[in-house]
């Protein structure tokens, strides 16, 4: 991949959008992954104004030292960037606590950690309102469009997304270009909703690079005859998890009613 020239693509394909929908800037959540790492940079480097929200719930305080680096060194690179700490753990207990009381199984945790995730969608669209910016998503591609690891109407509301068209390897490659610290580029892959210590991989059950492959593979139509052991295994896990999450990839389903009922 051509590092640079991607990186003054997205720049200039960001620019453009802001000038012809008249909107003022962008807002990012940071959460000190490697993902929003790069798109805070991507969107500092356009000039245009640029909004990091910190939004922690129950966060690991590793998730909040690697996010709170990041953005004190892009506000001494960028006078155009500013932020602000909202604490959401206030509300997310508050709105848990009018909840009916719930048995801790993991279906509970997992429609916990999506509410989250829409909790910090809310926060960001708040300021996106209040300073006529645009919300910067912050997926990759083997998430936003593979295997849909994302919360639909969460991290994936989005007005804007800079690097859906990137896999999470060309997305360390651009990290690596843009001087993102070690500490973010080195820190095991997380979307940090459960207030534990699981990884990505933890939730997948595969790395991101096996992921990739196996997105390929479909792309090229390949079927579980062509794979065995391990690649099998990676395979099946990817297409079930597509074929599982294609409604979060395709448009609300809309009943169509015949004219002549109407």
């Amino acid at each position: 991949m051509r590092t640079e020239k991607v990186i003054d693509y997205i720049v200039e394909w960001l620019k453009e959008y802001v000038s012809k929908s008249g909107i003022k800037g962008f807002v990012v959540g940071v959460s000190g992954g490697v993902d929003s790492a790069v798109v805070s940079i991507l969107a500092a480097k356009t000039g245009y104004p640029v909004l990091c929200v910190e939004m922690p719930i129950h966060q690991a305080e590793n998730q909040v030292n690697l996010a709170q680096e990041h953005i004190l060194n892009l506000k001494k690179k960028f006078p155009n960037l500013t932020d602000i700490h909202v604490d959401l753990t206030p509300p997310f207990e508050n709105l848990k606590s009018q909840m009916p009381k719930t048995e801790e199984t993991d279906l509970y945790k997992l429609v916990l950690a999506n509410t989250r995730s829409r909790l910090r969608m809310t926060t960001l669209y708040y300021f996106a309102g209040l300073h006529g910016f645009l919300v910067t998503g912050t997926g990759n591609k083997v998430e936003d469009f593979g295997v849909g690891f994302f919360t639909k109407y969460g991290d994936g509301g989005v007005d804007i997304s800079p690097i859906a068209d990137l896999n999470k390897s060309e997305i360390y490659m651009l990290a690596a270009a843009l001087g993102i610290s070690e500490n973010i580029r080195n820190a095991p892959p997380t979307d940090g909703l459960f207030g534990d210590s699981r990884t990505d991989k933890d939730q997948l059950g595969a790395t991101y690079e096996e992921l990739e492959w196996a997105m390929e593979m479909a792309e090229e139509n390949k079927s579980e005859v062509d794979f065995s052991g391990r690649e099998l295994q990676v395979f099946q896990l990817y297409n079930k998890r597509h074929q599982a999450n294609l409604h979060k990839f395709s448009a609300i389903p809309v009943c169509g009613i015949p004219e002549e009922l109407k």
